[in-house]
């Protein structure tokens, strides 16, 4: 539990995920919130005002000064993980955001810190020395994997030895004044770390982070036990966060043409998660009805919902039969095709807007001859035939159209599992944040899901020294 005059920190704050999670798993407030940010600030604001903020680089706040002379019960750490990830591929990486980790060393030496977790990428475990490749270019030495994160876990625990090759980092970190001596001794923390994906605790994403726990009060480290998987809750899924009501566009006869590799992008997710797929993943009944777009004249396109008759787009179902709507995530990045609906949305990067879905319309099939007018628009994503038709409960489909629309906002918060009355669309003083801002909040957010569990497991276990008592 965090005593009456302990404070609760969220450096790295962003758009409050962590802060969110600590807050439903405390039943209390964050006492203080570091971001340099001032979108992600203003974000966080609106929903924590109770929090002092700092808009501040994080090496600008002095703890010192920050806690004003009150301990820290529990301080959380989230620092920038893309000069880990291997979303970072063969770049060059800034050394001075790999060291920004060193600021929990900072807290933790200077003020009285009894509980810390950090959160990052799991490639976080190969921090090593960096080799200049060119002039003011870095790139992570092969042969040193992990040297300087062992020396990380030793300043917080057992203590660095004096000749360590990563002195040279930690002084350039730290800065001058700083009491070094404490970190040849160690800190004095018991640490234990793990990777975590989302989807086991209930999460509707994969989002699989690396964690770190470390605590001084004596009380062991717990992990929070998975909840989801193999005999266990379903997962979440992908078509629990997505908003049926919003309807998609067309991918054929917009006015700025799909890029070509979008449109091959989408065939082969329609040949994986619909054609070839055993069961595809039909939009439920109980969501709005979507609508479908005729193509056979392109300039006088009529939209109609899918609840009446298909007038004369195929005249032989006119007047009654039902239509179906597939639908799958599509992935915009590298060659990663996507996944389906059924199945936990896969990570949010900050970077963009780049998790969409696809829907096929369908109608049931007869094999007349206008199956060839309405696989017409099918063959601008692909020339085979076959992909035309969709077998669904034994039942042959005929696609009539498809639709792709990006993700919002809201949607990739559902995803991360944020309540559903977070503001995301507009700061404290109502003014409204772009959708850019709104996705790189929501991108580089700590799930709050998960810092709820860790939270629970581990702060508000009663004290060694309260039992004995």
């Amino acid at each position: 539990m965090i005593h009456a005059n302990e404070l609760v920190v969220d450096n790295f704050a962003g758009g409050g995920g962590a802060s969110t999670g600590m807050e439903l798993g405390l039943n209390r407030h964050v006492d203080i919130a570091i971001n340099h940010d001032p979108e992600a600030i203003a974000m966080h604001k609106a929903n924590h005002p109770e929090t002092r903020h700092y808009c501040e680089s994080v090496w600008d706040v002095d703890p010192v000064e920050a806690c004003e002379g009150r301990p820290v019960g529990l301080a959380w750490f989230s620092p920038d993980c893309k000069h880990f990830s291997k979303a970072k591929g063969s770049r060059p990486v800034d050394k001075n955001i790999r060291g920004l980790a060193w600021v929990a060393v900072r807290w933790a030496a200077l003020v009285p810190v009894r509980v810390f977790m950090l959160e990052n990428v799991e490639e976080f475990m190969t921090w090593g020395p960096l080799l200049e490749v060119a002039p003011g270019q870095f790139k992570p030495d092969p042969q040193r994997k992990g040297e300087t994160f062992k020396a990380f876990i030793q300043c917080l625990s057992t203590g660095l030895d004096s000749a360590h090759p990563a002195w040279e980092e930690i002084r350039t970190a730290l800065g001058d004044g700083f009491p070094y001596h404490m970190l040849e001794k160690g800190l004095g923390y018991n640490i234990e770390h793990r990777v975590l994906s989302a989807c086991d605790f209930g999460v509707p994403t994969t989002r699989k982070r690396f964690f770190l726990v470390a605590r001084n009060d004596g009380a062991q480290i717990q992990w929070p036990e998975q909840t989801h998987g193999d005999g266990l809750k379903p997962y979440r899924t992908a078509a629990e966060i997505i908003d049926w009501s919003i309807p998609v566009k067309s991918i054929f006869g917009r006015k700025r043409p799909l890029a070509e590799n979008t449109m091959k992008r989408i065939a082969k997710g329609l040949e994986k998660f619909v054609f070839n797929a055993d069961e595809p993943f039909i939009v439920p009944e109980q969501a709005a009805i979507p609508f479908i777009t005729e193509h056979a004249n392109a300039s006088g396109q009529r939209n109609m919902a899918l609840d009446e008759p298909l007038r004369t787009l195929c005249a032989q179902v006119k007047g009654g039969h039902f239509a179906l709507v597939t639908s799958h995530v599509i992935k915009m990045r590298g060659t990663n095709l996507g996944h389906g609906a059924a199945e936990p949305l896969h990570t949010i990067s900050a970077g963009g807007l780049h998790l969409g879905e696809v829907r096929a319309f369908l109608v049931k099939y007869y094999g007349t001859s206008h199956a060839g007018s309405c696989n017409s628009p099918l063959d601008t994503v692909t020339t085979k035939d076959r992909f035309g038709l969709v077998t669904v409960h034994g039942e042959e489909y005929q696609i009539i159209d498809i639709g792709m629309r990006m993700l919002e906002p809201h949607e990739l918060y559902a995803a991360h599992d944020f309540p559903a009355t977070y503001k995301i669309s507009h700061d404290m003083n109502g003014k409204k944040l772009t959708k850019r801002a709104q996705v790189a909040r929501v991108g580089n957010s700590v799930p709050p899901t998960m810092a709820r569990v860790l939270v629970n497991a581990n702060v508000e276990q009663p004290l060694l020294s309260e039992i004995a008592a």
